[in-house]
């Protein structure tokens, strides 16, 4: 599902300009369960709009032209693919991946992939559209208007809390936001706990496999 990021990478990075206060709240939701030490590492880095000002260095994507945007702002990236990571066993701290799991075939084995790269103990951050939010619900009826969620698969929260349960997760905690139509805000929008009403949920979970 990497057509639409090959050829459309400046306008998804765009996008984060466009709304700079939707981009701003996801970022301060994100860093709000983010850990401050440790080697990190972002699944899906993208453009490297959330890695890069969170101070994460490293990052895996397989969209080539994407992945040339996040070179620019300093980023190391390794070509692959979420699924079958090209990262040795227990060599990262944290794991972060924003809005990634929704575009995967197989969003279990990326988990799987992410556990695996996971140290014990060691946290994985996940940022989603949550579908069963007022907005998410609006995103998923329109989604075939856009180039890039038409492909998405939206991943409800319970569906994601039992598969993190499967794998030895615990210590869960999350953060919502993005209440309003992005276009339309002026300030970015607060952050807050749990999940449901906001478009935009951020969950932490802690290894224990």
């Amino acid at each position: 599902m990497t057509d639409a990021f090959e050829n459309y990478a400046e306008e998804y990075d765009d996008w984060f300009s466009q709304h700079e206060s939707a981009y701003r709240a996801e970022l301060a939701a994100v860093k709000a369960l983010l850990p401050t030490t440790g080697q990190g590492l972002e699944i899906g880095l993208g453009t490297g709009r959330f890695a890069g000002p969170l101070k994460i260095k490293i990052g895996v994507e397989p969209a080539a032209a994407m992945a040339a945007i996040a070179r620019k702002r300093g980023l190391q990236v390794i070509r692959g693919y979420a699924e079958a990571l090209p990262i040795a066993t227990a060599s990262c701290d944290y794991v972060l991946m924003v809005t990634v799991l929704c575009f995967l075939p197989d969003p279990l084995q990326a988990l799987r992939e992410a556990t695996r790269v996971l140290k014990p103990q060691g946290w994985l951050i996940i940022g989603l559209i949550d579908p069963d939010s007022p907005l998410g619900q609006l995103y998923e009826a329109n989604k075939d208007r856009s180039r890039f969620f038409r492909q998405a698969r939206f991943l409800r929260v319970p569906q994601l809390l039992q598969w993190l349960a499967s794998l030895g997760y615990q210590n869960v905690a999350m953060r919502q936001t993005i209440f309003q139509d992005p276009a339309a805000l002026g300030v970015p929008e607060p952050v807050r706990s749990g999940h449901g009403e906001g478009a935009f949920v951020v969950l932490a979970a802690q290894n224990f496999s």
